[in-house]
Order: structure tokens, then C-alpha cells, then sequence
């Protein structure tokens, strides 16, 4: 062979030998990476907590009725005054305790005759606790039944309902997260188990959203709190 075409030769070799190699180590790492991909589990953790709220929002509701709105007003005050003494009574101070604008109605606008009822106007005025004593409220409630007997008339409606409020969420959020997570990988784990195989790292890991529900119709001072997270591992 001609010796000018050794070199040349020689080059085109190496340079297929180096090409050769390469490739083979790049299909090692795709075969690797495509094994892992196929090695992957998919779970959900879950987290409940108990909490008790911290807040409470109470409006006690009242309805008056007159045959004029000088009339109407004055009553208006005369109850809020009698409910807020109650209150106060009761336990809860004046910062707690904030009184909203009254609704009036004009119950002859759309009536006439005999149909027209004894008093002419009428208003719905809602006296708000928003107070942190809890306990103190789950007690007082069912005590203000006593008003009535002062001739007031508490009205009850879905509108004005009374919510008990758990404001720590945020406290309470990482350790839940931790949790949910270790649930996630207990489950993981029995997978892996039954794979014949071990629980390796985290590929990718999405939190669900939090929900504060009450406990049940009876106890809504006592709230479930709740997350899912669902997590990806991947198997060793």
C-alpha cells in the first residue's frame, strides 16, 4: 500500500474507534435512564389533623316592626342596647361586638286593604360577636334564648349562621407536608416490596390543597384538616 495513504487511513480509523466507543457509552446511559424511567412508582400520602378554632363569628339576628321609622328605629336601638347588655353580661367586651345596618321594609308598598298588616314598616338588624372565646360563645348561645323574654324577636336564617374559624393553618402547614410525605413513602415502600426492589429518591412531588372542614354537624368548634400530596420515587 502507499504510504501516503496511511496516515489518512490511520486517522479515519481512530476516529471511528473514539465514534464507536462514544456511542456504545452513550446507549449504556440511554438504556440506564430508559430502565429508571420504567422503575418508577407513583403514590399519594395523606395527612388529618384535629385542630380547635380559634375564632368565632356570631350574629344574633333580630327583627323589629313599627307604624312609623321614628318608631322603627327607636326599637331598633332599644334591642341592641338589651343585646349588647346581655352580651356584655355575659362576658364579652365592647370590642368584640359590632352592629350592622338594618334592612327596612315597607310591608304596605305592594299591599292594600285588608291585606296591609297591623304595622307598616319593618327591619332585620344583625349584631355581630366576632370575638376569640370560643367556649365562651358555644356557652352563651343557647342562653340567649333569655331575650325573648325581654320581647325581642331572634330570627335565624342560613344567611346569618354562626362560624366557628380555625386561623392557624398556616402553622401547621409544613409539618403536615412532612407527614403527607412519609405517608407517600410507606406506600411507595409496599411497593416496592412486592417489586423486589428498594425505595429510592424523589423524582417529582406535587401538594394538594388544604381543606378545613367541620369535624360534624354537632362539634364545628373542632375542625379536620386535611392534605394529599402525590409523589413520584423512583426504584432502586
Amino acid at each position: 500500500m502507499n504510504k501516503n495513504y496511511l496516515g489518512p487511513a490511520f486517522v479515519l480509523g481512530v476516529t471511528l474507534a473514539i465514534g464507536l466507543i462514544w456511542s456504545g457509552s452513550y446507549l449504556k446511559d440511554a438504556v440506564q435512564l430508559w430502565k429508571q424511567a420504567d422503575r418508577v412508582v407513583s403514590v399519594k400520602g395523606l395527612a388529618e389533623r384535629e385542630v380547635d378554632a380559634d375564632l368565632v363569628l356570631w350574629p344574633v339576628s333580630f327583627s323589629v316592626s313599627a307604624d312609623s321609622l321614628a318608631d322603627l328605629y327607636q326599637a331598633i336601638d332599644a334591642d341592641k342596647n338589651k343585646i349588647s347588655a346581655f352580651l356584655t353580661q355575659a362576658g364579652f367586651k365592647a370590642q368584640e361586638l359590632s352592629f350592622a345596618a338594618p334592612v327596612e321594609q315597607d310591608l304596605w308598598a305592594n299591599q292594600y286593604g285588608e291585606q296591609r298588616p297591623p304595622l307598616r314598616y319593618k327591619a332585620d338588624a344583625v349584631l355581630l360577636v366576632r370575638s376569640q372565646q370560643v367556649v365562651r360563645v358555644k356557652k352563651t348561645q343557647p342562653e340567649s334564648v333569655q331575650l325573648v323574654s325581654q320581647g325581642i324577636l331572634l330570627t335565624q336564617n342560613y344567611e346569618h349562621k354562626i362560624q366557628y374559624i380555625f386561623t392557624q393553618l398556616n402553622d401547621i402547614k409544613p409539618q403536615m407536608i412532612a407527614d403527607a410525605t412519609a405517608n407517600a413513602r410507606q406506600a411507595a415502600a409496599q411497593f416496592a416490596e412486592d417489586a423486589d426492589a428498594e425505595v429510592g429518591s424523589i423524582r417529582s412531588a406535587q401538594q394538594g390543597y388544604f381543606s378545613v372542614s367541620d369535624l360534624d354537624t354537632y362539634t364545628p368548634e373542632i375542625k379536620k384538616v386535611r392534605v394529599v400530596t402525590s409523589v413520584e420515587y423512583l426504584l432502586d
